[in-house]
């Protein structure tokens, strides 16, 4: 998935119905993914399928969500 991609526009997540930002890796280590920084929650993205049921979701510390916020693409 890319920053252009159109569903990126439609995608929500599944608890607060807000937008979701798209985690671009940054090494080979990081893995693609949507984050929700209101709710400080990360969705894999698993062979370019989105995972957005809300059991998929993770919970990130603090400290991640920081370095998260600048994984995220404008």
């Amino acid at each position: 998935m890319n920053a252009d991609d159109p569903l990126l526009k439609i995608l929500a997540c599944p608890l607060d119905k807000g937008p979701l930002h798209l985690l671009v890796p940054d090494g080979p280590a990081m893995a693609e993914g949507l984050y929700n920084p209101r709710l400080h929650r990360r969705y894999p993205i698993v062979d370019g399928i989105p995972q957005l049921l809300p059991s998929s979701g993770e919970q990130v510390s603090d400290d991640e969500h920081e370095e998260l916020l600048k994984r995220m693409s404008p």
